[in-house]
């Protein structure tokens, strides 16, 4: 018969190895939000239970203490660890950590095909807009093509990766970014559709904090769960966005996730964010 010092011992093993057990399933978790996902990471787009292929790449946080000044808020760049950095990351630092949120940006992608035209609410998306900017200023998104579109369920076309460049296709393409992650910002949930025609959303891997550059221009509403930042609404230029549209795509991305690489090519030589306004 078990005496009560030894049933006592038995629970208190079995506390200790749930606790162990919990510890290493939360040190796991870290480990995955934090890890790059695989060699060609990607971005899930929900579309009524299907899987849409776009892009994602994982980081580490970065802490700041100092707090925001009037008008600014405070951003944190979550930079991707060195040792996890593909050759399609590029490192042009990081944004300033205080940014304004007040004001509207004009975003002009400047394409072989024309220019589309944004509008920005820096009240809206403070971190994202700073983020944008940023890289606009470093040269980041030029000559960079647009590589994916979509043209069943969803209605995008995705562009944002700088390793999407020069002549024809590769793998990896989609797979690019900066060398830093932010958070999502501006979620539609109480819109119907959340994505409408003429949105500017980012990309993301369908994690909390895993926004980087890639983004996509909504040329019809798409179904999407609203997990990814609306950055802007376009003003001008969506003509080109549907003349892409209606040559279609070459199915490259069919079997895995539908969509493929835009049949017109879309290369943008320049994006350019005006200062703030009001």
């Amino acid at each position: 018969m078990t005496s009560t010092r030894e049933r006592q011992r038995a629970a208190a093993r079995a506390r200790l190895e749930k606790e162990m057990a919990e510890r290493g399933a939360r040190a796991r978790k870290r480990r995955q939000t934090q890890a790059i996902v695989g060699a060609a990471s990607v971005l899930v787009l929900v579309v009524a239970g299907t899987v849409w292929l776009v892009t994602s790449l994982g980081g580490d946080d970065e802490t700041d203490t100092a707090g925001p000044a009037a008008g600014n808020v405070q951003c944190a760049w979550n930079e991707v660890p060195a040792d996890q950095r593909s050759k399609q990351i590029k490192d042009v630092g990081l944004p300033p950590a205080q940014q304004a949120n007040k004001g509207t940006q004009t975003m002009t992608i400047d394409t072989n095909l024309g220019p589309i035209t944004a509008t920005v609410d820096r009240s809206l998306v403070p971190c994202t807009a700073g983020s944008f900017t940023h890289l606009a200023e470093k040269n980041f998104f030029d000559n960079s093509k647009c590589h994916r579109l979509v043209t069943e369920g969803i209605k995008v076309l995705q562009c944002g990766d700088p390793s999407a460049s020069g002549t024809g296709w590769r793998q990896t393409d989609g797979t690019g970014g900066p060398s830093y992650r932010l958070a999502e910002e501006n979620l539609p949930t109480d819109k119907r559709p959340p994505y409408p025609e003429g949105v500017i959303a980012m990309a993301n891997s369908g994690q909390p904090g895993s926004t980087g550059s890639q983004f996509f221009i909504v040329y019809g509403d798409s179904p999407l769960d609203p997990n990814y930042t609306v950055v802007g609404t376009v003003t001008g230029g969506m003509d080109i966005v549907k003349q892409v549209a209606a040559a279609g795509d070459d199915k490259a991305f069919a079997k895995q996730a539908g969509g493929g690489h835009p049949k017109k090519e879309v290369t943008i030589k320049k994006i350019l964010m005006s200062a703030p306004q009001g």
